[in-house]
């Protein structure tokens, strides 16, 4: 079976742009937020994985505009990304629902007045999110792209619990649920390898996806990031992680690729971290793109493709 640009894999990239004749590119924004397992409201410290500096780019910082964070980010991925036409702001950093509806009004919409932003990509947690927000996004979603991102990491609660994210898997379905419901296009972020699982534990994070009516998913293999509580906790115990080579990483992601629905939307299978920010790069300095590539190639080698052990 084969999806959008002959690929073997229901790439989100593709959709976009077959979709709307472009390549959309998202724009990390950073609007000050937070989250409420750090803020002392469901915990303190934040998640044991988490250092968001780790993921945020240097364009992208609270003490500038919304619109400010918009120009040098288009600006700096024109030189990255020449075949982008629009563009979606991506509010990325901790909770982006985390506030009133009044005040979450005002930050969307001054992402969406750019001439170039063709919608909003919000990231938050299934725990904060209620009528009135979605309410908010589902009108924005009539007019514009607004798509709303979760991050739910596992499926199973004792390593939810393990990682501190404050919330249960139940939130989560409850949440994809709702958001649905309102009209709003859901997507969810999981990582692959949290401490205590096994492979098979994690091929089961396939169950709850096509029993949702999620749009799209995101994985990233765990990286041990500095600095956090999950980098004490690797040196403890190592022995409760794995630590994947690259190519068991490819084939294992195959293996969870084959079981996912076909009209699940694959954003990312893997993630890239900033070599100051860990202890060691056992992958190298191998870039998205390529990670692609040699995912299509073993896809090929296999001869095997998205939903082909999927049986409705």
């Amino acid at each position: 079976m084969l999806f959008d640009g002959n690929r073997r894999f229901n790439s989100y990239v593709g959709h976009f742009k077959s979709a709307y004749g472009t390549r959309l590119q998202k724009i990390v924004v950073d609007a000050g937020f937070t989250c409420p397992n750090r803020d002392g409201t469901k915990g303190t410290g934040g998640c044991t994985y988490c250092n968001n500096d780790a993921f945020h780019p240097s364009y992208s910082t609270p003490d500038k505009t919304i619109l400010n964070q918009l120009d040098e980010g288009i600006e700096f991925h024109r030189k990255r990304y020449r075949n982008a036409g629009q563009y979606l702001a991506y509010f990325q950093s901790y909770s982006n629902t985390y506030g009133t509806a009044e005040r979450l009004g005002r930050v969307y919409a001054e992402a969406l007045s750019h001439p170039s932003v063709a919608g909003i990509v919000i990231g938050t947690r299934p725990d904060c999110i209620n009528d009135e927000i979605l309410d908010l996004i589902s009108g924005i979603s009539r007019t514009k792209i607004a798509i709303i991102e979760y991050g739910i990491e596992s499926v199973h609660d004792k390593t939810l619990l393990r990682i501190n994210r404050g919330h249960d898997i139940e939130a989560a379905r409850q949440a994809i649920l709702k958001t649905d419901k309102m009209g709003v296009e859901t997507g969810a972020h999981f990582i692959l390898g949290l401490p205590g699982e096994s492979r098979k534990e994690m091929l089961e994070y396939a169950y709850f996806i096509n029993s949702t009516p999620l749009k799209s998913v995101k994985f990233h293999q765990l990286q041990i990031v500095k600095g956090t509580k999950m980098e004490k906790e690797f040196a403890l115990c190592p022995n409760d992680f794995i630590q994947w080579s690259l190519p068991d990483y490819i084939d294992f992601f195959i293996d969870l690729l084959e079981m996912l629905r076909p009209d699940i939307l694959i954003e990312r299978f893997a993630g890239e971290v900033p070599p100051r920010f860990v202890n060691s790069t056992p992958w190298g300095k191998v870039r998205n793109p390529e990670l692609v590539r040699m995912l299509e190639k073993r896809l090929e080698e296999r001869d095997t493709f998205q939903s082909r052990l999927y049986n409705g």
